[in-house]
């Protein structure tokens, strides 16, 4: 499979954030045109389905969202 240099805002701070991806792109177009990304693109990690859906890396995801203790 492909690896590809994913861009995204941080809608946290700002940033540029960038993540190098390895995937499909036929699977990330099916995401695009509006199959789950979950359904699209199964085998990538939840944090880098939820980096190419929103931007935030894992560490700033725990900001927004802490683990409950």
């Amino acid at each position: 499979m492909p690896k590809y240099e994913i861009e995204r805002t941080s809608p946290l701070s700002g940033k540029v954030n960038t993540m190098e991806i390895t995937m499909e792109p036929a699977d990330y177009l099916a995401w695009k045109k509006g199959e789950l990304i979950q359904n699209a693109l199964p085998y990538l990690t939840a944090d880098e389905r939820e980096f190419i859906k929103t931007g935030l890396y894992p560490k700033e995801w725990e900001i927004l969202f802490p683990s409950p203790r």
